[in-house]
């Protein structure tokens, strides 16, 4: 299924670059036919240049072989800067060595010549030469390359960082400026994945226009959306609109908020732009995967961050000990959220980017299905890959807790260390039948209206409607975006997760606790 979402994607795009203006847009995640498709129909005409890397910044300069001591740094860069019988006898000297540091070279070069960015050595050649030095025989299937490179401890060359940055500056001098040798980093950039678009090829959404609720005809009540509500500022924001820009920097009851939003795993997390360092940092899509997660980059510094973590993993931040607070998030029904906060603002359809905003329109057929779109090597089988799981990280123990035992239960108790939980889920899973650009019509599982609070010393069941609980003694106390409120002003503070797919948490949290039902 894997490969048909790939082969979908390149059919859509090519369909786009032979039918004119009026063609419907690439998904965000579309794997062109080749770098110049994907620099003509990917990136956004209307982006803002200066939010770019590679428009504030110069690439470092390209390494000349000989100013290497080291010969692998030597032969890699040679596998670059050379052709004809040079470049034949560096492919001789690698092959002869036998030196497994260049399997992580010849990966990236398969997939540099898959999309038409290399063409060095030819294609069946490269897959020859990696079958030779690895002894695996995966021919030309990169994501089965990639997932078992992932599980083996090999390492590449040194140089290769800034080696692969020059390789994909074919596709945006930008990626020459996130990876450069002197960068230090807490990943194997070997596993640093092109999620098929430039850096802010899907554009962040920055202080996007909001509306309120009244003049928001366009949404449908059951459809998905996103609450975020701080200081008693209420704001929504849909995920048919989401689903296309992935990053939302806005800023919410005065407080600097980014929403970061991985489609590919699933999670929605709103992150405090002020960061312990005292600084602010606003975000975009870098256009690199890793594990099938996105790496958002920081407008500050160009530093790579995980979106699921908020850690700086790969540039000038790394090792500094900085990280992002999350901020509470909830996914719920527009008509949920639009009853609990009637004075909410909703981002106006009218962007600035012109995007077929309907739902299911950009992943429709992703969400609907159980594969995923990239490799992901570390995997488990206790869940179902794409089940919808709330996730927590408190004390540094992580747990993940099945979206539909949260609904069927309505109200879990729960202790993770020495902090005593309750989430409620009391409005049941949210489906969305939707419209994909590549299949038709899909139905998918969007997760469920889930929030946690410490529980104190109390525990808590279902209430007479969605919007309150009762405590032991049977006295109910309502559910806000801040805290459960008690009825003689007592309160629960909020604690902070949010939704992923099972294999997006489990990959970065493979210790991972794992909810099961109190039955």
């Amino acid at each position: 299924m894997r490969t048909i979402l790939l082969v979908s994607f390149l059919i859509l795009m090519t369909a786009c670059a032979s039918s004119g203006e009026s063609a419907p847009p690439p998904s965000p995640t579309s794997i062109p036919n080749s770098a110049q498709a994907m620099l003509t129909e990917a990136s956004p005409g209307d982006l803002e240049e200066q939010n770019s890397p590679s428009a504030a910044e110069t690439p470092p300069a390209e390494l000349e072989a000989a100013d290497s001591e080291d010969p692998a740094t030597r032969l890699m860069y040679q596998l670059l800067t050379t052709g004809g019988a040079e470049l034949q006898e560096s492919v001789n000297a690698i092959i002869e060595s036998g030196d497994s540091r260049f399997i992580a070279v010849f990966l990236e070069l398969l997939r540099a010549n898959q999309i038409g960015i290399y063409s060095g050595i030819d294609y069946q050649e490269n897959i020859a030469i990696l079958e030779r030095i690895s002894s695996q025989p995966f021919g030309g299937d990169w994501p089965a390359w990639i997932e078992w490179y992932g599980g083996t401890e090999l390492v590449p060359p040194p140089g290769f960082i800034g080696w692969k940055g020059q390789l994909l500056s074919a596709i945006d001098l930008g990626f020459g400026i996130f990876l450069q040798d002197d960068h230090p980093s807490t990943i194997r950039v070997e596993e640093i994945v092109w999620g098929g678009v430039v850096v802010d090829g899907i554009p962040a959404l920055d202080h996007a226009t909001m509306i309120g609720a009244v003049e928001a005809d366009y949404l449908e009540p059951d459809e998905p959306v996103f609450g975020i509500s701080i200081n008693g500022d209420h704001r929504a924001y849909p995920l048919r609109i989401l689903d296309w820009h992935e990053m939302a920097n806005d800023t919410v009851g005065g407080v600097p908020v980014s929403l970061a939003y991985c489609t590919l795993c699933g999670a929605g997390i709103a992150f405090d732009g002020r960061a312990s360092d005292g600084e602010t940092y606003t975000f975009g899509s870098s256009g690199f995967l890793y594990r099938s997660n996105k790496l958002m980059y920081d407008r500050n510094t160009s530093t790579l961050w995980n979106q699921l973590t908020g850690e700086p993993v790969l540039g000038e931040l790394v090792g500094s000990d900085i990280q992002l607070n999350l901020l509470p998030v909830v996914l719920t029904t527009w008509e949920a959220w639009l009853a609990q906060h009637p004075d909410t603002l909703v981002l106006d359809i009218n962007t600035g980017y012109q995007r077929p905003y309907f739902p299911g329109a950009a992943y429709g057929d992703y969400f609907a299905y159980q594969d995923t779109m990239f490799p992901v090597w570390q995997r488990s089988d206790l869940l179902d890959t794409k089940e919808r799981v709330y996730t927590l990280h408190i004390e540094g123990i992580p747990k993940a807790y099945p979206v539909s035992l949260l609904t069927e239960e309505q109200v879990v108790n729960d202790t993770i260390g020495d902090t005593p939980l309750v989430l409620i889920a009391a409005r049941g899973e949210i489906y969305v039948d939707g419209e994909s650009q590549r299949v038709g019509p899909v139905v998918y599982n969007a997760g469920g209206e889930v929030r946690a609070y410490n529980r104190l010393d109390d525990t808590f069941t279902p209430g007479p409607d969605a919007d309150t609980v009762l405590d032991s003694a049977g006295r109910p106390w309502q559910i806000t975006e801040e805290a459960l409120l008690g009825p003689d002003g007592e309160t629960a503070p909020r604690v902070n997760g949010h939704l992923a797919y099972w294999f997006g948490w489990y990959t970065f949290f493979p210790n991972t606790l794992i909810y099961e039902s109190a039955e």
